[in-house]
């Protein structure tokens, strides 16, 4: 477990800027001055902005353990994360900690960040992030259907912004991305493009995204008047070895599908190695869309269809919701959602062959294969 901080660089060899510094430049007292610097109400919004303002110009950096014996903040936001997570060292993560820490500095908080290898571990250093006061409130990623670390922020009264949603909303604050409208919209433009038969790969069940994913994909089939086949619903597909494993199964089907979305970009990389086992072809026999606009995607042949998410804005929203919610908003009222965009990079496109001509292909493929030689 390791936990460290973002902060400013401080310049080295010059005298430390102080808070009379600030008052003298604003033509105020220094008690206004340290009001509007700690979020006092009776400091107007537009006198706070301002005094922050000359504060950055001047380079003033408030020592941290003597505001937090005024004020009992740290004046830190906390995030744990989970090294045993599917895509925690994915590249996304380093947009997300620039959103955030881009956030805090511009507000003179920091970020602390610590790591943990197991939901055990998780919830321990986050107890002793709130026991040793290093943190006044918390940023939850990859938010699970119950998730004991928001229960335990709760129980400890401590605010906290998730990255996702969860069962209970009770007390929740959250920034979340719609995938379950781009799950709709996926089987829409498949069903545009005349697939009949579209499966859906999803990933673990315990995390909230694939619940609400699932019923976007359903709600699009509906929608599309395509018939929704219990047995072209798989799940826990996290990696392309996983992805590729259900699409070998998928093909298997007396009545295969035509087309595959996927909940994870990372699992439908596995299509391309099912496509090649059976000699089809990505966008001619079989279409495939993912989810997430990994970089990996780009390199695939075809490039992979996805719908991409601004990680680095979700992590300035995330890190702007939870000060506000540190200073007093309501939960309720710090609820967002914003869209994924879709990148057609070619993987998907107007079926080559029907089903049932898919089916004979795939068969007349594996009679070949297994006749003696």
């Amino acid at each position: 477990m390791d936990s460290f901080d973002f902060q400013r660089p401080t310049a080295s060899r010059r005298r430390r800027v102080t808070i009379s510094d600030v008052a003298g430049k604003l033509g105020l007292t220094k008690g206004t001055v340290s009001r509007a610097l700690n979020d006092y109400p009776d400091i107007s919004p537009s006198t706070r902005e301002r005094v922050r303002r000359v504060a950055r110009t001047l380079g003033y950096q408030p020592l941290s353990h003597a505001q937090a014996i005024k004020t009992g903040r740290a004046r830190a936001l906390g995030l744990v994360i989970q090294l045993s997570e599917h895509d925690a060292h994915r590249p996304f993560l380093a947009d997300f900690l620039a959103g955030i820490s881009f956030v805090a500095s511009d507000q003179s908080w920091t970020l602390t960040v610590a790591t943990a290898d197991s939901d055990a571990t998780t919830l321990g250093t986050m107890r002793r992030l709130i026991d040793e006061r290093k943190v006044d409130g918390f940023i939850l990623p990859r938010t699970l259907v119950d998730d004991p670390r928001s229960a335990l922020l709760r129980e400890q009264d401590v605010p906290f912004v998730m990255f996702g949603r969860t069962r209970d909303t009770t007390g929740g604050a959250w920034y979340d991305i719609r995938s379950e409208d781009a799950m709709t919209d996926a089987v829409h433009r498949l069903a545009a493009l005349g697939h009949r038969r579209v499966a859906f790969v999803n990933g673990g069940m315990q995390y909230q995204y694939s619940r609400l994913r699932l019923d976007g994909f359903r709600r699009g089939l509906a929608r599309a008047g395509l018939e929704g086949d219990r047995g072209l619903v798989l799940e826990g597909a996290l990696a392309p070895e996983q992805g590729e494993a259900a699409v070998l199964s998928l093909l298997e089907l007396p009545r295969p599908p035509t087309a595959v979305v996927f909940a994870v970009d990372a699992a439908a990389l596995g299509l391309y190695r099912a496509a090649r086992r059976h000699g089809l072809r990505v966008a001619r026999h079989l279409s495939v869309i993912g989810y997430d606009g990994i970089p990996d995607g780009q390199h695939a042949e075809p490039p992979l269809s996805t719908y991409a998410v601004d990680i680095r804005t979700a992590g300035e929203r995330l890190a702007r919701m939870l000060i506000d919610r540190i200073r007093g908003a309501e939960p309720e009222a710090l609820r967002e959602t914003a869209p994924a965009k879709f990148i057609d990079r070619g993987s998907i496109g107007p079926p080559e062959l029907s089903t049932d001509g898919l089916a004979r292909r795939l068969g007349t493929r594996r009679f070949t294969n297994q006749r003696p030689k």
